[in-house]
């Protein structure tokens, strides 16, 4: 009885088996706290880290975008520039360009009155004659209703008509006569 005795005394957990494992359970507990709380410090540094990292891209971004956006809108002010300097000379040229055609008209008219002048048919005679001397004593000559002559070929034409007499003219005064109606 002894032994069974001992033996129960053994198996049966009395106040002191328990007082002995509270240091080894507190201790145990104490690790998991202290590992746990390291975990979450890692995990709370990761995710500072994840934080700046995605902050300092999205400022990266915001750079480029800005950056871009100053390029796409320096070269949107280029072009409206060069579409306004375009648009300027061709006001520019379009002004111009009236009294010069107004000149051309006036010209062509004042130069077609020659036809009534005394001595038209002389000056028509001579101008057959360039043409001829152009083209060949077997040209075709005609007269246009604008007066002057125009010769013909085959393959080739001289038109010397009053209109395109005075147009060579003014075309051959070239600068002097856009100097006229400039500044």
């Amino acid at each position: 009885m002894t032994s069974r005795a001992a033996d129960r005394t053994a198996e049966a957990p009395g106040p002191d088996r328990a007082d002995a494992l509270h240091p080894v359970r507190a201790e145990l507990l104490r690790a998991a706290h202290a590992d746990a709380e390291a975990l979450s410090a890692r995990a709370e540094e990761e995710a500072a880290a994840r934080i700046a990292q995605a902050e300092a891209e999205a400022r990266s971004i915001l750079d480029e975008a800005r950056r871009q956006g100053e390029a796409d809108g320096a070269a949107t002010a280029r072009d409206r520039l060069v579409a306004a300097r375009r648009q300027a000379r061709s006001r520019t040229l379009s002004a111009r360009r009236e009294p010069y055609e107004e000149l051309r008209r006036e010209a062509a008219e004042r130069v077609r009155g020659l036809r009534r002048a005394d001595d038209y048919a002389r000056f028509r005679e001579r101008l057959e004659q360039r043409a001829r001397t152009f083209l060949g004593a077997d040209a075709e000559v005609t007269e246009p209703a604008d007066g002057g002559v125009v010769a013909q070929v085959p393959g080739k034409r001289v038109d010397l008509s009053l209109t395109a007499l005075a147009e060579h003219a003014l075309d051959d005064m070239g600068a002097e006569v856009r100097t006229l109606w400039e500044e």
